[in-house]
């Protein structure tokens, strides 16, 4: 993301910025996006510290994102991640996202990747939707 996007992203009203930091400075951020209409929130980016990787900092940047969609109604949080980031992709699929496609050649670097959605319905209200004719 460039320097002028992430500004933008700043004072969207359609964007949530969080930042985890502790007394020695940033330990990571989280940005998610919410368009109006749409249930769906998608989580843009989440970078953690080098040196503070293996701390939950990650975990818990996501737990927020998820709490902030929660608080605008929205029923579901979807995100791309690198095939090839196995750490990330652990750590969705504990949180319960779930793969549902993949992007080709999605990265600046042609990497590719999965796309992950989590539903944020509690499970009853899952069912009741799901049975729905």
């Amino acid at each position: 993301m460039t320097l002028r996007q992430f500004r933008h992203h700043l004072g969207a009203p359609s964007s949530d910025l969080i930042v985890a930091a502790s007394a020695d400075g940033v330990l990571g951020y989280a940005l998610l996006f919410h368009r109006r209409g749409s249930q769906v929130a998608r989580v843009y980016s989440i970078a953690v510290a080098t040196a503070a990787r293996g701390q939950g900092v990650g975990d818990r940047l996501l737990q927020r994102l998820e709490t902030i969609a929660r608080t605008y109604g929205l029923s579901e949080v979807r995100l791309e991640v690198r095939k090839d980031n196995a750490g990330a992709l652990a750590l969705y699929e504990r949180r319960g996202y779930r793969r549902f496609g993949e992007r080709l050649g999605y990265y600046e670097d042609g990497a590719d990747a999965w796309r992950l959605s989590k539903s944020l319905l509690p499970r009853r209200r899952r069912r009741e939707r799901l049975a729905r004719p």
